[in-house]
């Protein structure tokens, strides 16, 4: 009775070749993974033998010996080696994946080792014009933006709905400036900013007391 390791031996039906036209191969057949693994074995050979170094040696071998031979043992070996149950290109997969695959997982991701340090990323932090003063901006419409504070305009923005908003290519630029000692404003101004127009705030000082 032998063992059986993985039922991929009992249902993985292995494709194999028995004859090549007219010519007829041994009785049970070539697999095809052995002819992709002398085929793999084959070309890495000839690398070798491209190679600097290592390609002195590899070409003192007899040819039939480097290129027919030694990739047909090679493949010979490897098609039929079993680790657990499965074909060498199989374990070979999942070993390199191992090596190079993480140690730790929390929620089935890689981890920071323990004693290692946490940084977040970097924040953006927008403000919301509580502090009392202007910031420094520059926005692009369409959009609409809430002055709260006493203020200077420069230029003029077209309105979003206009009839200039309409035309195409059609940019204004309005500048803001925070006047010195601005107050509060009892009910905030919104500042409708057609497709195109431009929003420049200069910063304030911030209000003494």
């Amino acid at each position: 009775m032998s063992e059986i390791r993985s039922y991929r031996r009992v249902f993985d039906l292995e494709r194999r070749i028995y004859s090549v036209d007219r010519l007829r191969l041994n009785p049970g057949g070539v697999p095809v993974r052995g002819v992709v693994y002398f085929l793999a074995l084959l070309a890495v050979g000839l690398l070798i033998a491209g190679l600097p170094l290592a390609g002195v040696l590899a070409r003192a071998i007899p040819w039939y010996l480097r290129d027919l031979a030694l990739p047909a043992a090679g493949a010979t070996v490897l098609s039929a080696l079993r680790l657990e149950g499965r074909t060498f290109h199989l374990a070979a997969h999942a070993l390199v994946r191992y090596r190079l695959g993480p140690r730790r997982l929390v929620g089935m991701r890689r981890c920071a080792p323990p004693g290692g340090r946490w940084r977040p990323p970097e924040i953006l932090l927008l403000p919301d014009g509580s502090d009392g003063r202007l910031r420094q901006l520059r926005y692009t419409g369409p959009g609409a933006v809430l002055v709260s504070v006493e203020h200077e305009r420069r230029g003029r923005a077209i309105e979003q709905g206009s009839r200039a908003s309409a035309r195409p290519g059609l940019r204004s630029t309005l500048t803001l400036r925070q006047l010195e000692g601005a107050r509060s404003l009892e009910r905030g101004q919104v500042i409708a900013l057609g497709a195109g127009s431009r929003l420049r705030v200069r910063a304030g000082r911030p209000r003494s007391g």
